[in-house]
């Protein structure tokens, strides 16, 4: 077994507490939003238990309220549990008595950016209470949140594809996703050897932020770990696939894989099989057939973002936010490195997850 224990690493509900800053810009208006450097993995943020713990109960509120979400695409089992996650949320708050329901959207893939704009204006003529939004990249949904700020409606932004003009941010420390995973590859590989990286798209900010915190990591920590290959897959597992088989060709001596999401680790380790070489396959997002993997001994390592949790989250914000609460710029979700160490410890005990309280 090529896979040796490793203690786990949790982040957000633990490591951004210590290291995570007060952030004292309000919700109001566009706030700091239109900083046109800003970057959430910078960010002065707070954990959403920070938040919690700072604001107290969420403040009932008795109108109809109706929650438009837009993930990139179903295809993809992580924006499914997104979705989940959210519909879960509306649930327990719906059963604590907020008039509450999410309706949850995505266009046919994840580079139909033009599709998932036009799913935003529907919303936004339909008089959605509230937008939590998830683009495709940084820039395709601007114009209907612009549009949506215009017409009174909050909108958060959810995860990833960093938009500069929504007033608020939910999500994972995308950044930490590289480092967590650089640190745990130099520690199976000895800190020396050849690595590669498999990118998703371009547009993406978790690809860009992910491929950096692995990367600085490795130059700032493991200087004899060399980076051999770097190429876009576009969050493709047939094109991450074939990447990886390449490079498995080309490289004897290609210790280990780093993945931007799990869709593409999935395509790195079918090639890594194939080749019946020993070479670790890492991958981001925590998605199910990746768990599976882990346990089987094949994909080595994910970093889990816990879906399910963070859609819930993102439903507890923006109640809080109707509620007349003012939120932090940004707002740190958990996420896990999960190996075979911890593969069947369950999320909630990972992430010491609890329900939030609900005022009168």
């Amino acid at each position: 077994m090529k896979k040796n224990s490793k203690k786990l690493l949790v982040t957000s509900t633990l490591a951004f507490s210590l290291l995570m800053t007060a952030c004292s810009s309000s919700t109001g208006g566009s706030g700091g939003s239109k900083d046109q450097s800003f970057n959430p993995d910078n960010a002065d943020g707070k954990t959403y238990e920070e938040v919690r713990d700072s604001l107290g109960a969420i403040p009932m509120v008795q109108d109809e309220i109706k929650l438009g979400g837009v993930a990139k695409a179903f295809e993809n089992e992580y924006w499914r549990t997104l979705k989940e996650g959210m519909e879960k949320g509306a649930q327990k708050f719906s059963d604590k008595g907020f008039n509450l329901s999410v309706d949850m959207k995505s266009p046919q893939g994840e580079s139909d950016e033009e599709g998932q704009l036009s799913i935003v204006k529907d919303m936004i003529n339909k008089k959605y209470t509230a937008l939590l939004l998830s683009p495709i990249s940084d820039s395709n949904l601007v114009p209907g949140v612009e549009s949506a700020l215009d017409a009174d409606i909050p909108v958060i932004n959810v995860n990833d594809g960093i938009i500069k003009e929504a007033p608020n941010f939910v999500g994972p420390k995308a950044d930490q996703n590289g480092e967590l995973l650089a640190e745990w590859v130099s520690e199976k590989i000895d800190g020396k050897g050849k690595v590669a990286i498999i990118v998703g798209m371009p547009k993406a900010f978790a690809a860009r932020q992910r491929t950096l915190g692995f990367e600085t990591w490795m130059k700032e920590n493991a200087p004899d770990i060399e980076i051999a290959e770097k190429q876009n897959a576009d969050w493709d597992r047939s094109k991450a696939k074939d990447i990886a088989a390449t490079w498995i060709k080309k490289h004897s001596d290609l210790k280990a894989i780093f993945a931007n999401n799990d869709t593409m680790a999935l395509g790195a380790q079918e090639a890594v099989n194939e080749s019946g070489k020993d070479i670790l396959v890492v991958g981001v997002d925590g998605i199910g057939e990746a768990y599976d993997s882990i346990r089987k001994g094949e994909m080595d390592a994910t970093i889990d973002s816990f879906p399910l949790y963070k859609g819930q989250i993102a439903v507890e914000m923006a109640l809080r936010q109707l509620g007349g609460q003012k939120l932090p710029r940004v707002i740190w979700t958990p996420q896990a490195l999960i190996d075979s160490t911890n593969v069947d410890v369950p999320a909630e005990e990972i992430i010491k997850w609890s329900d939030p309280e609900v005022g009168n």
